[in-house]
């Protein structure tokens, strides 16, 4: 081991003086880097907009109880050091001057909250300001609606049970207000310290106990599972994720979008080391042979290959890895602002995750090769046509996709982003395979028919058939993922922003009776605001499914043990709505009315297990309503628009007393409108989520901002898959081309010929990889993302001319050196 130690060494440095093995370092080296600066700055982003989303929550974490917080709890929060608040929140009728009113009270302490900001007015809808702190004890803040119902002023004295509190501001936006929208009345927000001298909670008060907990991810995560088990069957954990479901959409989307960027990154890094490598090994296969002649046994040489690639994988990994911090540390400078908050420092598990990535790269795709050179025969000193590399070894493609997927699973922590892509880079991989074959067998009898240096540039594609072929196939794999980061990326990134334009909904109506629809579509007419559509809802609990009863002990899942607890919002339409998308069974005809069918909405048939078919009963007020699962459907949640976990055909449920909801859009400036509306209709109830779409589609814009950044990494090594690819044929040209001039050829005549090579080779790489990558965007689009994508032949247009472009630059340039030396010292070399 100690000579194959020596041995390696003084073979690395020979081989690198040489230039023998640039090129590997180079691509491992980029490859770490870009691995590793895309693991750095999306952890940061992703940790950043996580911050941002605890607003929301306005806490990073809460727990929720119908029972006073026990102090063990808020012991062990202190002990973790978690900043904490504690919130109470119970329903009580408040009186005023001019009547009284029913309202959602909540009493808070001082440090609520501590995600997000509460906003004051001094007028209903009137211009906002940052609260400091929660209201004085003595004093209350109401918000709009109930400064309205109640004829109230800033300065009004209210009385709420057996305590009276002066109204010192109008309470405009409360962070964690969104989380119910279909429950919420009007808002009286007091001091905690308060809370006794009401007399309103006593035994059996219906009362939530909530506890606010905000820190360092590592902490809250620690809490989270040390207060898991401990908590009662009524108590309710609550992380940013779980705050809305239109939040979890964006960010469960975000993360796509840049486990993907960071994907591809891991791709191209495979190909170009696998390209580099093989350059590497049949440029070792005569050391090889010399060794064997010598008496060395396999084992040392292999010993002796592997440990120069071992320390050479180590030295480019870690180079990478200095790389990576200096370039995330760019993206971070040219990104600020991206982000409401300072980005966190960078963490040392993406450095680790790409430092492994390196090395587990090198171990799948160059090892394998190296191993075959200890079984280079010695007859090869003699004759060079013997002991070439196995192309087809089952070894070499079953190491390297074993390590690709482990790659995969590894960098982006999503196991179905993980199986799409590597379901769609087989597909790809097997589609530019054949498609180069065919290609290359298409060039042949093409190029015959040419003049001069285009027939000798595409002649040499079909006299390397295997050689050219694979380098179509490594080129468009390059192409493919470029594209689908370019093109196809913009178009699911437009998709996806589209799903909240600009003109959104930004205010939803609630608690509208039937008699109110149209006077209220009138009403928004007469303000020149487009008529929305109601949507009737009905509440109902799930009781019963396929006879047996639905009880809470029957899961185990902390979402489905909640929804089994809670009433559901039924309502029944005829059409599908716009956002709604069936999965499974089929929608109900317009004339099928009065039917038992119902769509339920995949998410919610997946956590209680629901299947097409199933028989579901619904406890609606004092009646027991049966239905039949028709279809499963996909909800946009993060639509802004009305959805519904269940929804019926006319005539079901009409009979039942319904309330209605709807959505629109209204201008910023004209917040006027809204107290028009509320003295004319002072039942319903008008929630502002605004600065909830402000939220989301600011999360929507910095992603995509951010993969822009994260393609620059990628941009860099799909340009190294295309020098790795024209450099395995480097030795081959260099002797082609002393050939050639021996034989009478200028070198402008070699140039033209190799530029009509390279952008042969190009133009067909390009044209398949965009073919792929719209393919592959499509099924992405419709299967992973759950997005509109309309299937088009353009990127295999741009791919075809770009790929003929760049690989006719980097092509001449990699083969700048061939014509270097004179063709006499070169063919004497052999």
């Amino acid at each position: 081991m100690t000579a194959a130690l020596r041995f390696s060494l003084r073979s690395l440095r020979r081989d690198w003086r040489a230039g023998e093995l640039r090129v590997l370092a180079l691509a491992l080296a980029v490859a770490v880097a870009a691995v590793t600066a895309v693991g750095l700055f999306t952890d940061r982003v992703e940790r950043a907009l996580l911050a941002q989303a605890g607003e929301f929550l306005a806490a990073d974490l809460v727990v929720g109880s119908p029972r006073p917080i026990p102090a063990a709890l808020i012991a062990q929060a202190e002990a973790q050091g978690l900043a904490h608040a504690q919130a109470v929140e119970f329903r009580s009728v408040v009186v005023g001057a001019q009547g009284i009113q029913l309202a959602e009270a909540k009493a808070v302490d001082g440090g609520y909250p501590l995600r997000g900001t509460l906003r004051l007015a001094a007028a209903p809808f009137g211009p906002e300001r940052a609260a400091e702190g929660a209201p004085a004890p003595g004093h209350a803040w109401a918000d709009a609606r109930l400064m309205q119902a109640l004829g109230l002023a800033v300065g009004d004295r209210v009385e709420l049970g057996e305590q009276a509190l002066t109204i010192e501001a109008v309470l405009a936006h409360e962070p964690d207000r969104a989380g119910e929208l279909f429950s919420i009345a009007p808002r009286l927000m007091f001091n905690r310290a308060d809370l006794d001298a009401t007399g309103l909670i006593q035994t059996g008060s219906l009362v939530q106990y909530r506890l606010l907990l905000a820190g360092p991810a590592d902490a809250v995560a620690a809490y989270r599972d040390w207060v898991e088990p401990r908590l009662h069957e009524a108590d309710r954990l609550q992380g940013v994720r779980e705050a809305r479901p239109e939040l979890e959409a964006a960010m469960g989307r975000a993360e796509q979008f840049l486990g993907l960027a960071a994907l591809v990154a891991v791709v191209l890094a495979g190909a170009a080391i696998a390209l580099a490598v093989r350059r590497y090994s049949e440029r070792n296969l005569d050391a090889s042979a010399v060794m064997r002649c010598l008496g060395a046994r396999q084992g040392f040489i292999a010993r002796v290959f592997l440990l120069q690639l071992l320390w050479l994988g180590l030295a480019a990994c870690a180079v990478g890895v200095l790389l990576a911090f200096g370039a995330q540390a760019l993206l971070a400078h040219i990104a600020a602002g991206l982000v409401a908050a300072d980005l966190p420092a960078p963490g040392i598990v993406p450095a680790l995750v790409g430092l492994g990535t390196g090395l587990v790269t090198l171990a799948g795709f160059a090892f394998p090769p190296v191993l075959a050179l200890r079984r280079v025969p010695p007859a090869r000193v003699l004759r060079q046509d013997v002991g070439g590399l196995p192309l087809g070894a089952g070894l070499v493609y079953g190491a390297a996709a074993g390590a690709l997927l482990v790659l995969m699973a590894w960098q982006t922590r999503d196991l179905q982003l993980t199986l799409y892509v590597a379901a769609g880079t087989v597909a790809a991989l097997v589609l530019l395979g054949a498609g180069a074959a065919a290609l290359v067998a298409l060039v042949r009898p093409l190029g015959q028919r040419l003049p001069g240096v285009w027939r000798f540039g595409l002649a040499n594609i079909g006299r390397r058939r295997q050689a050219s072929a694979l380098q179509i196939a490594a080129l468009g794999l390059g192409a493919m993922v470029l594209l689908l980061l370019t093109v196809v990326r913009e178009d699911l990134l437009a998709e996806w922003q589209a799903r909240v334009p600009p003109g959104a909904p930004n205010h939803f109506l609630i608690n509208v009776q039937a008699d109110q629809v149209d006077p209220l579509q009138d009403f928004l007419a007469e303000e020149g605001l487009r008529a929305p559509h109601f949507y009737p809802m009905v509440r109902g609990r799930l009781v019963a499914q396929n006879g047996a009863p639905v009880r809470e002990e029957d899961f185990e899942e902390p979402r489905a043990r909640r929804l089994v607890q809670r009433e559901f919002n039924l309502s029944w339409a005829a059409e599908l709505p716009p956002d709604n998308r069936v999965l499974a069974g089929r929608w109900w005809m317009l004339e099928e009315t009065h039917d038992d069918r119902v769509s339920v909405e995949e998410g919610l048939a997946e956590t209680l297990n629901i299947s097409l078919g199933d028989r579901l009963e619904f406890q609606i007020g004092a009646e027991r309503v049966a239905v039949t699962v028709a279809s499963l459907r996909s909800v946009e949640w993060d639509s802004f628009r009305p959805n519904f976990f269940v929804l019926a055909p006319p005539g079901l449920l009409d009979e039942h007393p319904a309330s209605y909801i709807t959505s629109f859009y209204l201008p910023r400036e004209r917040q006027a409108v809204l107290n028009a509306l509320s003295r004319q209709f002072p039942n319903v109830t008008v929630l502002d989520v605004d600065a909830i779409m402000t939220h989301v589609r600011g999360i929507m814009e910095r992603v995509a901002r951010a993969v822009q950044f994260v393609f620059a990494f990628t941009l860099g090594t799909g340009l190294l898959v295309l020098l790795a690819a024209v450099q395995a044929t480097h030795e081959e040209r260099r002797r082609e081309a002393a050939l050639l001039r021996a034989l009478g050829a200028r070198r402008p005549q070699v140039w033209a010929a190799y530029a009509t090579e390279f952008a042969a080779l190009g133009l067909l790489a390009g044209a398949l990889g965009g073919l792929a990558a719209a393919g592959i965007g499509y099924v992405f689009a419709q299967h992973l993302f759950d997005l509109p994508y309309q299937f088009t032949l353009w990127p295999a247009l741009l791919g075809g001319v770009l790929g003929a472009a760049g690989a006719a630059a980097a092509g001449l340039w990699a083969v700048r050196g061939v014509l270097a030396h004179s063709p006499l010292t070169v063919l004497r070399a052999g």
